[in-house]
């Protein structure tokens, strides 16, 4: 795993207040103290093979588009050549936002991840785009904001689904191989730097 010593675009310098409102397993809570850095308790994750644990606090830590970013990523190291076509379309309108984070292509990544039925990377990757902010609510309603979290919960979703949605017994090596990417993003990469490396 590679050198986590800036991490700079994690802005928050307390792991507990990315933690406040993410799901965490026990054991990875048991190693949670007030005093511990983003870079620290993810080093601690990372020591304890708590891979899961390190995907939900990443996509939480990171900035909503890196983070979206990443979801796709993850999502379109699984695509075979059978994949349905409504499962490529939701990577690339969670990209477009990504591109471009304009209203309209919020509303259209909402459309993509219903498209894909919600049970494959690239719907929950579509939709972490859609929670990103503005409305949860039809444009001609009151505005409904998502919660803040919703964005982490689905990029956790996106990458816990590509670890495990091919050869589950690789889910190990495709954990660590997608936190490289995270880590990667997170030091001002674009996450691509391992590509030929993971193991489908």
């Amino acid at each position: 795993m590679q050198n986590l010593a800036n991490l700079r675009k994690v802005t928050n310098t307390h792991a507990v207040a990315i933690c406040k409102d993410i799901q965490l397993d026990e054991e990875a809570v048991a190693h949670l103290t007030v005093e511990l850095s983003p870079i620290a308790f993810l080093q601690v994750l990372l020591a304890q093979q708590l891979y899961p644990d390190a995907v939900r606090f990443l996509a939480r830590a990171l900035p909503k588009r890196e983070a979206v970013w990443w979801a796709c990523l993850s999502a379109r190291s699984v695509l075979l050549a059978d994949t349905p076509p409504v499962q490529l379309k939701a990577i690339e309108t969670a990209e477009q936002w990504v591109f471009k984070p304009l209203e309209a292509h919020r509303r259209l990544a909402e459309l993509a991840a219903q498209a894909a039925e919600y049970n494959n990377p690239g719907s929950w990757a579509a939709m972490a785009a859609f929670w990103s902010e503005g409305s949860m609510a039809p444009a001609d309603v009151p505005v409904v904001p998502p919660a803040d979290n919703l964005t982490g919960r689905a990029v956790a979703g996106a990458v816990m689904l590509a670890a495990v949605l091919q050869q589950p017994e690789l889910a190990q090596e495709k954990y660590q191989f997608f936190l490289q990417q995270a880590i990667d993003i997170a030091n001002g990469g674009n996450g691509r730097l391992w590509q030929a490396e993971i193991t489908n």
